[in-house]
C-alpha cells in the first residue's frame, strides 16, 4: 500500500537519512542478546563489528526505522563503511512489506551512491551492495515486481558464489519470500518452501538467529504449511524479546492452526512492547490479531475492550508510521469483527465509515472491511437499499486498487461486494442467483493468498456459504462448505458451529459431537453467554 513519509534533513552522514521516529526508543547498548545473534563479517572498523551485527538482528526483526538509525550511526563512527550505508538502504527494502514511497527510493538510492564512492572493502561486500542495486538502480524505469526478481536472482548468485556465509543464505531466503510476496499466487508455495528449506538447515546450526526463525514463520505462513513453523513460533519471541515484530510474528502461525490462547498470550506481549514504545502501528497489528483469537474464544468481553481503544488509538496513528497501513486496516477491521463474529446484524450495519479515507486512495482496502460489515449487516436485516450501496462502494474501492495494481487487496474487496450481493439476492427470493454469487466469492478467496496483514478475512466467504446453505436447508452441501473451511481455517468459532448444527440436522450424531466439543473446547476461557455455546453444552448433555 502506498504510505506517505515524512523524510527529517538532519545532517547526519547522509542528508536523507530519517531519524528513529519519536515515538519508538532504540534498546539500550549491549543488549543484542535480547535481539538475537546475527554475525555478518565485513571489512568496517573492528570496533563497530559489534554493533552492525546488532543492526542486522534489528534488520531480521523489521525493527526498520531503529536499523536505519543504527547503521547511519556505524557510518558516523566509521564513515569508511560501505556496509552500513548499505544496511540503511536495506532498512528502507521492507521486501515483505507494502510498496516503496518515493521517499524510501530516494533515501535508498543515496545511501547505495554514498557505498559506491566510499567502496567496499571486500568483493563480497560489493556484491551485496550490487544486489541491491538491482532493486534501487532502475527504481524509476522497471516495474516493482521486476525490481524484486533482480535482486533476488542477484542474491542467489551471491549465496551460491559465497557458501560459507550464512547471511547470504538468509538474505537470499528473504528475497525469495519478497518476491513470492508480490506475485500472482503460486498454490505449490515453490519459493517459499526453497525459503523454508534453506533456513531450517542453518536454524539447527543458528538456533539463536532472529532472522531464521522469523523468515521460517513467513515461509510458511499459510493454511496448508503453518504446522512445519510450529517450532520457529514458539521459540522467536524468546530469541529476541526486545524486538516487538518477534513478540507479534509467532501469532501467525498460531492463528493459522487456530491455537487461539497461545495467540493472546504472544500478542498480549507484542501489544504492551509496541504501546512502550509508543509504535502505535504495530500495537493496533498485534491488537487485531488479539480481537481475532479472543472472539474465536468467545471471549467477547475482551474483544469489547479493544474496540472501546480503537478510537483513541486511531487518533494515534501517523502516516509516517512503519505500520501505517497495518495499524489503518486494524481500526476498521477490529469493530467489523466484533459485530459480525457475534452475528449481531443491526450491530453491523450501524458501523460507522470515517469520512475523509474511504474510497480515496489505497486506504479503501482498510475501511473496505467497515464497508463489507455494514453491507452485510443491512442484507441480513432487511434494509436493501443500506447494503445496495455498500456494494457500489466495494465497486469503487476494488476499481481503485486495480488502477493501483493491487491485485492482491482488489481481490479481497471483490470477495466482500460478492458476498453482500448474495445475500441482497437471497433477500429479494433469488435463491439460484444468491448461491451462485456466494460460491464464485468462496472460490476466488480460496484462490488468493491471505494479506499478511491481517489474521483472516472478516467472515470467511466459504463460511458465509455453508450458513447461506444452512438457510435454503441445505444441511448436506453445508456441513461439505463448513469442513472446507476448517480445512482452511482450524477452530474458527462459528465454522465449528456452522458444521455442528449441520451435522445435527443431517442426524449425524457423532458428527455433531465432534464439532459441539470443539466448540465448546476452544471456548473454555469464553464469556458463557453465546447461545452457540448454550446448544453446544446442551447437546453434549443429553
Amino acid at each position: 500500500m502506498k504510505r506517505f513519509i515524512l523524510i527529517s534533513f538532519l545532517g547526519l552522514t547522509l542528508g536523507l537519512i530519517a531519524p528513529v521516529s519519536a515515538q519508538q526508543h532504540e534498546p539500550a547498548a549491549g543488549d543484542a542478546d535480547e535481539l538475537g545473534e546475527a554475525a555478518f563479517a565485513t571489512s568496517c572498523a573492528p570496533e563497530v563489528q559489534g554493533s552492525f551485527n546488532r543492526a542486522v538482528a534489528m534488520l531480521h526483526s523489521f525493527w526498520y526505522q531503529v536499523s536505519e538509525r543504527a547503521f547511519a550511526e556505524i557510518a558516523e563512527t566509521d564513515p569508511s563503511c560501505a556496509m552500513a550505508y548499505w544496511g540503511i538502504a536495506m532498512s528502507r527494502f521492507r521486501q515483505l512489506w507494502e510498496t516503496r514511497s518515493e521517499e524510501d527510493v530516494t533515501v535508498g538510492q543515496t545511501a547505495l551512491e554514498r557505498a559506491r564512492r566510499v567502496g567496499a572493502g571486500t568483493a563480497r561486500e560489493r556484491d551485496y551492495i550490487r544486489a541491491l542495486d538491482q532493486f534501487y538502480g532502475a527504481a524509476s524505469e522497471a516495474e516493482f515486481l521486476d525490481r524484486k526478481v533482480a535482486y533476488e536472482q542477484a542474491m542467489e548468485g551471491l549465496y551460491r558464489r559465497y557458501p560459507d556465509d550464512r547471511e547470504a543464505a538468509v538474505f537470499y531466503a528473504l528475497a525469495l519470500l519478497g518476491t513470492a510476496r508480490f506475485s500472482p499466487p503460486d498454490k505449490t508455495y515453490d519459493r517459499q518452501k526453497r525459503a523454508g528449506a534453506i533456513l531450517e538447515e542453518i536454524f539447527a546450526a543458528q538456533p539463536n538467529h532472529p532472522g531464521l526463525a522469523h523468515y521460517i514463520i513467513h515461509s510458511y505462513d499459510y493454511p496448508q504449511l503453518a504446522g512445519e513453523a510450529l517450532d520457529a513460533a514458539r521459540r522467536y519471541a524468546n530469541i529476541a524479546p526486545d524486538a516487538p515484530h518477534a513478540l507479534h510474528m509467532p501469532s501467525h502461525i498460531f492463528t493459522r492452526l487456530g491455537l487461539w490462547q497461545e495467540s493472546i498470550g504472544s500478542n498480549r506481549e507484542a501489544a504492551a512492547a509496541a504501546r512502550r514504545d509508543q509504535w502505535t502501528g504495530q500495537e493496533l497489528h498485534a491488537t487485531d490479531y488479539l480481537a481475532y483469537a479472543y472472539l474465536q474464544g468467545a471471549q467477547d468481553g475482551e474483544a469489547e475492550r479493544i474496540v472501546d481503544e480503537v478510537p483513541k488509538q486511531r487518533e494515534r496513528l501517523k502516516e509516517d508510521d512503519t505500520n501505517y497501513f497495518s495499524g489503518l486496516y486494524a481500526t476498521a477491521a477490529i469493530p467489523a469483527r466484533f459485530a459480525l463474529e457475534r452475528r449481531q446484524w443491526k450491530e453491523a450495519a450501524a458501523l460507522n465509515v470515517p469520512v475523509g479515507v474511504f474510497p480515496d486512495g489505497n486506504a479503501c482496502a482498510a475501511d473496505a472491511t467497515l464497508v463489507f460489515a455494514r453491507g452485510l449487516g443491512a442484507a441480513r436485516t432487511g434494509e436493501l437499499p443500506d447494503a445496495r450501496h455498500s456494494i457500489r462502494a466495494l465497486e469503487l474501492c476494488r476499481e481503485t486498487l486495480l488502477q493501483n495494481s493491487e491485485d492482491l487487496w482488489a481481490n479481497r474487496v471483490e470477495v466482500q461486494r460478492r458476498s453482500v450481493a448474495a445475500w441482497v439476492a437471497l433477500a429479494e427470493g433469488k435463491k439460484d442467483d444468491a448461491l451462485a454469487l456466494m460460491r464464485f466469492a468462496a472460490d476466488l478467496e480460496d484462490g488468493s493468498d491471505k494479506p499478511p496483514t491481517t489474521p483472516g478475512s472478516i467472515v470467511p466467504a466459504r463460511e458465509l456459504l455453508g450458513e447461506m446453505l444452512l438457510d435454503v436447508q441445505l444441511p448436506p452441501e453445508a456441513l461439505s462448505a463448513f469442513e472446507a473451511a476448517l480445512e482452511d481455517t482450524p477452530n474458527r468459532f462459528r465454522s465449528l458451529y456452522g458444521a455442528a448444527r449441520a451435522a445435527k440436522l443431517l442426524g449425524d450424531v457423532e458428527r455433531a459431537r465432534k464439532y459441539f466439543s470443539l466448540l465448546v473446547d476452544v471456548s473454555r476461557q469464553g464469556d458463557g453467554e453465546r447461545a452457540e455455546l448454550r446448544e453446544a453444552k446442551e447437546f453434549l448433555g443429553s
